[in-house]
């Protein structure tokens, strides 16, 4: 009986062995993905965390570069004031100068009015003129394009019109308009031939075509102004563009 008891058992055995393996088995694959599972959130949250301190630096970063941006911005809005505020004043100040005249000091009221221009006219001219300037001065250069050119409508005769036509072509080349302001700075030369403005205008003129890529032209302007108003203001800003002209050749 025995030969037949012994072989069942071992058979019971190896089936109950055949049977629990592939469970416990199972079971350590379910430990392991799980085990695995935990270790990738772990590894995303580290990924996370350091991808969103990667986000604040760069936010600090840009801001901080924002911050110098506004700086340096501001400025440079500071120091094109202070010199247009310069070169306004010393406009200002040759225009008394030139009031004064010869043998008088600035200031002082001319011992007669010009012959063709009625004294109320020129009263009246003066103030609309100073009104315009004034607005350019302060940077309202819109309200000052509209002032000179309703200056140049009521006064076209004017000793003061070709200032006036100066710095109406002023105002568009400063607002960066430099189709408009290289034909307001050519009126100034075709209409008002040997005024005290026209070196300043065929300066400007050359800087304008510069600005608008125009090489050659601004180079035979520049070298106009230099070659007939040598040991001048205006020569050495036309030698120096010249120069800069000179640089984008080479």
């Amino acid at each position: 009986m025995w030969h037949r008891v012994i072989p069942l058992l071992v058979s019971g055995t190896l089936l109950t062995g055949a049977v629990v393996g592939p469970v416990q088995a199972q079971d350590r694959l379910a430990q392991l993905e799980e085990r695995l599972e935990r270790l990738e959130r772990i590894l995303e949250n580290q990924a996370l965390m350091e991808m969103l301190n990667r986000m604040e630096g760069m936010d600090q970063d840009l801001r901080d570069l924002r911050g110098e941006s506004d700086a340096l911005r501001h400025e440079l809005e500071t120091v094109k004031t202070r010199q247009r505020d310069l070169y306004l004043d010393v406009d200002q100040r040759l225009e008394r100068l030139e009031r004064a005249g010869p043998g008088r000091q600035a200031g002082e009221p001319p011992s007669e009015q010009p012959a063709l221009v009625d004294p109320q006219a020129a009263g009246d001219d003066r103030q609309a003129y100073q009104d315009a300037f004034n607005l350019l001065r302060e940077g309202r250069h819109r309200r000052s394009i509209e002032a000179f050119q309703g200056f140049l409508e009521n006064h076209p005769d004017s000793l003061l019109a070709a200032n006036a036509q100066y710095w109406l072509a002023e105002a568009f080349y400063v607002t960066r308009d430099f189709e408009q302001a290289l034909k307001e700075f050519s009126r100034v030369l075709d209409e008002h031939p040997g005024s005290n403005k026209e070196a300043d205008a065929r300066l400007k003129k050359g800087f304008t075509h510069y600005e608008l890529g125009q090489w050659d032209a601004a180079r035979e302007q520049l070298t106009q102004v230099r070659d007939e108003h040598p040991g001048t203001t205006v020569a050495r800003l036309a030698e120096q563009r010249l120069a800069r002209l000179a640089e984008r050749s080479d």
